[in-house]
């Protein structure tokens, strides 16, 4: 079984900028990742809200989360790997931001399609980023690899 307390607890120490911008989890399991960016003046752009870069990030960060909360069995065998993203930032976020990401495709089907095939699977994350007040300031897709280890 899964403790995706351990994992909350161990990917800011596996992923240094992680815990470099201060991300928060807030939710993590088989299904879904919803992490938190904080509002620190540090982190602003030039317009007073969450950097770009940063927001970019906090949506990486969630994504990696469900990838490993969803794939964590199977980390002796296989190296998980962002391929591509893409972003759209859709309105001016304003103090904390979180991301929810979520797999686009049932996991049970990238594991059939591993065993079958013994390849890369890629397969992809949707991301979205909400203020406090739930407006969506931005929206992600990331496509992640499960890359067999040789």
């Amino acid at each position: 079984m899964t403790d995706y307390d351990a994992i909350r607890d161990l990917l800011p120490a596996m992923v240094p900028f992680v815990k470099t911008l201060g991300l928060e989890y807030l939710e993590l399991d088989a299904e879904r990742a919803v992490l938190r960016l904080r509002d620190e003046p540090s982190l602003h752009n030039h317009v007073g809200g969450p950097h770009a870069g940063a927001m970019f990030t906090l949506a990486e960060s969630a994504s990696g989360a469900v990838v490993i909360g969803s794939f964590e069995d199977l980390l002796t065998t296989v190296t998980p790997l962002a391929a591509s993203a893409t972003i759209s930032y859709t309105r001016l976020a304003m103090g904390p931001v979180t991301a929810e990401a979520v797999l686009g495709r049932p996991a049970a089907d990238v594991r059939a399609e591993l065993d079958g095939t013994g390849e890369t699977v890629q397969f992809p994350v949707q991301v979205t980023l909400r203020t406090e007040d739930g407006k969506v300031n931005a929206e992600m897709t990331i496509s992640w690899a499960l890359r067999p280890q040789r």
